[in-house]
Formats: C-alpha cells, structure tokens, sequence
C-alpha cells in the first residue's frame, strides 16, 4: 500500500468515526472503527467495525450498509478527494476471538 492510500484510509477512519456517532443511531451498541483498507485503485474501501455488545453487531451492520450511500456523501463533503472510494462493511471478530481465548485459557488453567 503507498502512502495515498494510507493517507486516505486515515482520513476516512477519522471522519467516518465522527459521522457515525453524529448522524446514526444504535440502540445499545457502540460501534468503533477499527480498521479501514483502501484499495490500490482507490474505488473501494474496507470497512471494519467493532459492536459491543457483540450480539449486536448482525443488526449494526445491517444499519450501516443500508446507510453506505448516505455515509459516502456526508464524507465526499468533510474529504474532498476524487475519487471518494465505495465504502463496504464487515465486522471485525479480533477482539471476540481474543476474548474467547482468554476464557478459555484462564478456564484450563484453573483446572
């Protein structure tokens, strides 16, 4: 990855950070950006989202990706770059799985 697209996968995790919070509503979620990839060719971009709670993430993402369009608008507005990349969403399990481990660890050890 060059340094554009580093540059512009900041940029897009900083303000799609603040447009999330401001402009859509989760009910009992909170919803973090933990990574943002954008292609070579800088048409598309991936999205990774953190939920907690967990279980709400199906629905979180299904709030998000209905909105793509919406939230590509609100930052061609705050980032003026040409082309603005397509936004797609998937979540990030890291931190589940991370979690998960954990347990499990801390489980065989207090066998």
């Amino acid at each position: 990855m060059n340094y554009r697209n580093l540059r512009v996968a900041k940029l897009i995790k900083e303000e799609l950070s603040e447009i999330l919070m401001k402009e859509l509503e989760f009910e009992n979620a909170l919803i973090t950006i933990n990574e943002v990839n954008v292609y070579k060719d800088l048409l598309n971009a991936k999205v990774r989202l953190g939920v907690l709670p967990v279980d709400k993430a199906p629905n979180a993402l299904k709030i998000i990706a209905k909105q793509a369009g919406f939230l590509r608008k609100l930052l061609l507005k705050k980032i003026n770059i040409k082309p603005m990349p397509y936004l797609s969403f998937e979540i990030d399990r890291g931190a589940e799985a991370a979690a998960d481990f954990d347990k499990a660890f801390l489980k065989s050890k207090n066998k």
